[in-house]
């Protein structure tokens, strides 16, 4: 059985697991692996909260809300672990820190015909537009989110 998850901000030496992670998902995969680096994690670390969920000491998924914009930046799990709430308690705390920042809703984009797309919608998300590369663009009220563990800080 595994310890209880511990939810708390990405330090530095988390970046090689968060960019594992990142590029072992199956859907929204960078089309340019290079696109986001890990000198674009450590500046979001220094400059914003970026929150990991974190069992037996292994990090499962991350999250992370933009306070400068109010898009939410990131959210992934690794597969192995999907479909345990990982991802939507994640969410509710990047959601949280765009709130923190003076947003009222918060905006995300994902590629079309995904799990994550219904996710989203399934979670009271709703389609705002698309992108020119056909992804969706969901925004919801960050005042209705919120996280299901509190965060060691």
């Amino acid at each position: 059985m595994a310890a209880s998850p511990d939810i708390r901000k990405a330090v530095y030496a988390d970046i090689s697991r968060i960019m594992e992670i990142r590029h072992a998902v199956h859907e929204n995969r960078l089309s340019d692996p290079n696109a986001v680096t890990a000198a674009d994690c450590a500046a979001f670390i220094d400059r914003a909260e970026m929150w990991v969920w974190v069992e037996d000491r292994r990090i499962l998924g991350f999250s992370a809300g933009d306070p400068a914009d109010g898009t939410i930046w990131a959210m992934f799990v690794d597969p192995a672990h999907e479909g345990r709430g990982i991802g939507r308690t994640l969410l509710a705390f990047a959601c949280n820190t765009v709130r923190a920042a003076g947003f009222d809703t918060a905006t995300l984009t994902t590629d079309r015909g995904t799990r994550a797309e219904r996710f989203y919608r399934m979670n009271g998300w709703v389609e705002i537009g698309s992108r020119a590369k056909g992804e969706v663009v969901f925004q919801r009220r960050t005042t209705h989110m919120s996280g299901a563990i509190t965060p060691r800080r």
